[in-house]
């Protein structure tokens, strides 16, 4: 496929056909919303103070501009820092989100800024910061395909010379260095991702070992809701329906239930831009659809991710096609069985912790699982992240 950002050769590159769904007509932002330009500057974000974003140019594909963007959490500097849990000094923690989806989880940074650790947001190219108008959100041909934007992401966090709570300044620790006479000590990454992120990160690893140091999964889409069966029935189809027409854009079959359990303005307890976040999900590329397949099976077959991996999950499910109350309380997306179990196939080190009451996005449900998730993660790093 050619839908990568790079100058393809001339006619390899084919944007959506028009008119399958309402999102193959391309995003429009909301009004009032503008990008930071790619001028390798920290720029002030929508999630207010504290936290900035950087644009990180990827070429050009047949829909125009490709970018990922980057977003930090700098405490504001009247914060004092005390440490609470597990310390982390030393850490750069890089999220990931999943489909239909963007960094918006203030409390998520500030859990591990709380704790010394840098952390860092990526919003995907063609998902919330980094669409552009007229793209299809979450076109993508390969989940390889991401390497860039991994790759410019770490290349900006590893320029980026801000020092997190309780970690000495810059010119201090430089001077140390000097009279201590040899090189600071390396800081370590942890990769945090959710849903198809946490399928991206787990095959991120597997291909790049040795970059990071640590994987923390929310809920990772690693396995069809229709089990192996199903994705072994469904994968040629869809590859052949993305080899025939590469343009198909399938129509979102999500009826919204995830959000009336996430959402403000229905029975959640979050605010965020509904321009990218879709109540009920963006249409689907093909192509996409292919490339998360292709992951599925990939994992099915074993990783062999050599650090600690721990997988949040809920305790339980609800699938269905009409409402209940207990999705308010559960996954209303993936099979966690099903998860759990391909979890343990991502490499030799894996913890498992399901969460009573959470929903898919563990950080997004309320107080009380909320808690027991960052509880889970305190525990998992204090016994294997020291």
């Amino acid at each position: 496929m050619a839908l990568r950002p790079t100058p393809p050769p001339d006619g390899a590159a084919v944007a959506p056909r028009r008119g399958h769904a309402d999102a193959a007509r391309g995003w429009t932002p909301a009004p009032g919303w503008r990008p930071a330009p790619a001028d390798g500057r920290w720029h002030p974000d929508v999630l207010g103070e504290g936290f900035e974003r950087r644009t990180l140019p990827l070429g050009v594909d047949a829909e125009g501009d490709v970018v990922a963007t980057l977003v930090r959490h700098r405490p504001p500097a009247r914060w004092t820092w005390r440490p609470r849990g597990t310390d982390l000094r030393g850490w750069d923690v890089l999220y990931v989100h999943g489909w239909n989806d963007y960094f918006f989880q203030r409390h998520v940074a500030a859990w591990f800024t709380a704790r010394g650790a840098r952390f860092y947001a990526l919003d995907l190219r063609k998902y919330g910061r980094s669409l552009r108008p007229g793209q299809t959100p979450g076109l993508i041909a390969d989940l390889t395909d991401y390497d860039a934007d991994i790759a410019a992401a770490l290349e900006a966090i590893a320029a980026d010379d801000h020092r997190s709570a309780g970690e000495l300044p810059v010119e201090a620790s430089r001077a140390l260095t000097g009279l201590l006479g040899r090189a600071p000590e390396q800081r370590r990454l942890m990769l945090l991702g959710h849903s198809t992120g946490g399928l991206t990160l787990s095959l991120w690893a597997d291909r790049h070992p040795g970059r990071a140091q640590a994987l923390l999964l929310n809920s990772p889409w690693l396995e069809l809701q229709t089990r192996s069966l199903g994705r072994q029935m469904l994968a040629p189809v869809i590859g052949l329906q993305a080899r025939v027409d590469p343009r198909l854009v399938l129509p979102s079959i999500d009826q919204g239930f995830y959000t009336r359990a996430v959402s403000a303005d229905e029975q959640g307890q979050w605010h965020y831009d509904r321009s990218w976040r879709a109540a009920e999900g963006f249409a689907m590329p093909a192509v996409w659809l292919q490339a998360v397949l292709a992951g599925h099976a990939r994992v099915a077959r074993g990783l062999d991710v050599r650090v600690p991996v721990l997988t949040l999950l809920s305790a339980t499910s609800t699938l269905q096609l009409t409402w209940s109350d207990a999705m308010l309380r559960s996954d209303s997306v993936l099979d966690v069985d099903d998860v759990a179990r391909r979890a343990l196939q991502l490499g030799p080190v894996v913890t498992v912790a399901r969460i009573e009451d959470a929903l898919h996005d563990v950080f997004l449900s309320r107080p009380t699982p909320r808690r027991a998730a960052f509880a889970a993660i305190d525990r998992w790093a204090g016994g294997y992240l020291r």
